[in-house]
């Protein structure tokens, strides 16, 4: 399993709009195949910076993702909302020993 991390920093005047897309949008992402957990995180210090933070079965069911009309219906509607470059991460669980 993969944890995806995406930080998004949106001009302050358009988060209210940013979360009217997240709302209509959270319910199909976590339905999609692959997927078990969406978040949205919003920094405690920049009330204009969120992070979404995704469990997926793995790299390919998330770029399936990615690929997808979903995706890009999403994302269209998201990055002009931007101020800052998005950074993502995907990142797996570590154990030690």
């Amino acid at each position: 399993m993969i944890k995806r991390i995406v930080k998004m920093t949106f001009d302050p005047d358009k988060v209210d709009e940013f979360l009217t897309v997240f709302e209509e949008s959270k319910a199909l992402i976590r339905n999609f195949d692959g997927c078990h957990h969406l978040e949205l995180l919003r920094d405690a210090n920049a009330p204009n910076r969120f992070f979404t933070f995704s469990f997926w079965d793995s790299e390919i069911h998330l770029n399936t993702y990615r690929d997808s009309a979903l995706f890009k219906s999403t994302w269209a509607k998201t990055k002009i909302l931007f101020i800052e470059k998005p950074e993502a991460w995907s990142v797996e669980q570590h154990t030690c020993a």
